[in-house]
């Protein structure tokens, strides 16, 4: 029997669906990309969008550090942020919940709270769900529906050679919010006995915890890029770590790329977090994942445009697909192969 580490994530994603058919033309595009895309039966403008997500206390968060408001917030956000990633608007939300017995009344009213406060700020319905016990902690599963122009719809598969890659806002700030929220509950598990033991102080370091926490899905970066008639011609939103979904855009895109180190764009907070740490900031920002920040791709003549907009960065190029996925090190001194699990400067 072949276990599922051995595949990994995405290879199982890989293996359960592949040569999936279609059995409806409405049909547009399934599994592969942030969204689902289906056609209206009256062969209208609008496309529908349709993507779900799904977080699982001990796996996805550690109710220790999350408080249930926050939690609710970003359940809804990273759904959000994949249908911003297919250039669409997120409309209306379901929420299926499985609850234990530690949880109360109270405690999903918190929850809720977040998950309202999220479809207002964005402006999307909240229209149904499902709820259920569970005996092995909380379980979040939240289906988001959107809109998109069938004429602006960016898929994963549309990078060309010779586009310009970029990302908007920073990078590995989310990862390094959790690991100092990780290293104080290792405290707190070493001094919950000590009736002195202090609380964690976090001051100077709150962007981080809110990256981690709270993130925002990048509608605003969407909206720009309209308003400047700029058309990603690939898009995917940054969940996993940069280098793991440069990687899918490319496999989708069949094409190759390079991406300059010295271009990645960091918080102060971020790089002072990753010396204390004693990491390689390059590194998390690579790989940290769930930055929920947004790497697309436009062309090279759009490179005056996109340049000039505020929180947008070039950070690369696409190249041919035989010449492979690679990072270029500072100062261009070499090239080192993207992988999703990091890398190592020699």
């Amino acid at each position: 029997m072949t276990s599922i580490s051995e595949l990994g994530e995405f290879g199982l994603i890989d293996r359960l669906t592949a040569d999936l058919p279609r059995h409806n033309d409405e049909t547009v595009a399934g599994v592969g990309d942030d969204c689902a895309v289906i056609a209206p039966n009256d062969g209208g403008e609008m496309l529908t969008l349709v993507t779900s997500d799904m977080l699982m206390e001990g796996i996805h968060f550690d109710l220790v550090y999350t408080p249930l408001k926050h939690l609710g917030y970003k359940a809804a956000v990273v759904n959000f942020s994949d249908v911003y990633a297919m250039n669409g608007q997120p409309r209306q939300l379901l929420v299926n919940i499985a609850v234990g017995q530690r949880i109360a009344v109270e405690h999903l009213d918190e929850l809720y709270a977040g998950i309202r406060l999220a479809c207002e700020r964005y402006g999307v319905d909240l229209v149904g769900g499902d709820t259920s016990s569970s005996v092995t902690g909380l379980a979040l599963s939240l289906t988001c529906i959107g809109q998109v122009r069938k004429s602006e719809i960016a898929y994963r598969s549309g990078a060309k050679k010779g586009d310009l890659v970029c990302v908007s806002g920073n990078l590995g700030a989310a990862y390094m919010g959790l690991q100092l929220l990780e290293r104080e509950k290792l405290v707190f598990d070493g001094k919950q006995n000590d009736e002195t033991a202090a609380q964690p102080d976090f001051s100077g370091r709150e962007y981080l915890l809110e990256r981690c926490l709270k993130p925002e899905a990048r509608r605003d970066i969407v909206e720009k890029l309209r308003e400047a008639g700029i058309q990603p011609t690939a898009m995917i939103d940054i969940s996993d770590g940069l280098s793991s979904e440069m990687l899918h855009l490319c496999k989708k895109s069949q094409c190759g790329c390079r991406i300059y180190e010295e271009r990645l764009p960091l918080d102060y907070q971020t790089a002072a977090a990753a010396e204390e740490f004693n990491m390689n900031v390059s590194t998390c920002a690579l790989n940290g994942g769930e930055d929920y920040e947004l790497l697309f791709t436009v062309p090279l003549t759009d490179h005056e445009k996109v340049s000039q907009m505020d929180d947008i960065r070039v950070i690369g190029y696409i190249t041919e697909a035989d010449l492979g996925t690679c990072l270029i090190t500072r100062g261009e001194t070499e090239e080192i192969p993207l992988r999703a699990q990091g890398f190592e400067h020699s």
